[in-house]
């Protein structure tokens, strides 16, 4: 008995915390990114500090997602022997499991409703304001990640492709729907490299004066969120979101130890 009362008076182990960081501003509008990723980068990074989790949304944050889920689906998606089936599928349920922690702050407004047994009140999403962007091509397996959570959201399409020779971004497509200003944007895109891509989708989308932007990603690498960090500067509130941190780019910028080009691997094309 003496040992039993011993083992209830053990505090329970406190679970997975969510890191967040901070980062400066993205010109006027409100900007989000979510990222998992190790002490270590985390204090490598100029500009990051630890904030608490619930960090008001007045000022600009990375936060980190420590999930045994997130790590695990990770984890599978990482391996090269991963087939593009599993692939895919791992991509959706990873980016649902994301898309809880990104909409937790999510507009809300109350209804009346009739139960089996009185009315009560009770709340829905504002999901006709929520506006998820999806960064062509690889952003698509993010966005149906989510869908699946906020099937009511509007969707837009942003097209572009790194040019080998510079590593700079070109747009091919923009496509938004209408009454941007107002909506809360989730840009998604799986990989934060060189990060010129993101600066660029997210200048475009700014020009359509939404309320706010986040940006979600699974895998970011230093270089690129010092890329971010620069572009936004300092006037504005921003915030982040990502699966993971990596160590670096290669010669050919892509992220190291990564996952490999994760469009190419979303829709089994072989370069």
């Amino acid at each position: 008995r003496r040992e039993n009362a011993s083992a209830l008076a053990q505090p329970a182990s406190p679970p997975p915390m969510i890191t967040t960081c901070f980062i400066r501003s993205f010109a006027s509008v409100p900007f989000f990114v979510v990222a998992q990723q190790p002490d270590a980068i985390h204090a490598s990074l100029p500009g990051f500090s630890r904030i608490g989790v619930n960090t008001a949304m007045d000022r600009a944050h990375v936060t980190v997602v420590e999930h045994p889920l997130v790590q695990h689906k990770l984890t599978l998606m990482r391996k090269v022997e991963t087939s593009t089936n599993n692939f895919r599928r791992l991509l959706s349920e990873l980016s649902a499991l994301l898309a809880y922690e990104v909409l937790r702050d999510m507009p809300m407004h109350e209804v009346t409703i009739q139960t089996p047994l009185e009315t009560m009140q009770s709340r829905l999403i504002d999901g006709k304001k929520l506006c998820l962007v999806s960064i062509l091509r690889a952003g698509s397996g993010i966005l149906d990640g989510f869908l699946s959570v906020v099937p009511g959201a509007r969707v837009g399409h942003i097209g572009l492709y790194r040019d080998p020779e510079t590593l700079q971004a070109v747009e091919y497509y923009f496509k938004m729907p209408p009454d941007m200003d107002g909506r809360d944007v989730i840009a998604v895109d799986p990989m934060l490299a060189t990060g010129h891509s993101a600066v660029a989708a997210l200048s475009r989308i700014k020009e359509t004066r939404p309320r706010s932007i986040k940006f979600v990603c699974l895998l970011a690498a230093p270089e690129g969120i010092e890329t971010l960090e620069k572009a936004v500067g300092d006037r504005a509130d921003v915030t982040v979101v990502v699966a993971a941190v990596d160590e670096c780019l290669n010669d050919k910028s892509y992220i190291v130890p990564g996952l490999g080009d994760a469009g190419a691997r979303l829709y089994g094309i072989v370069d």
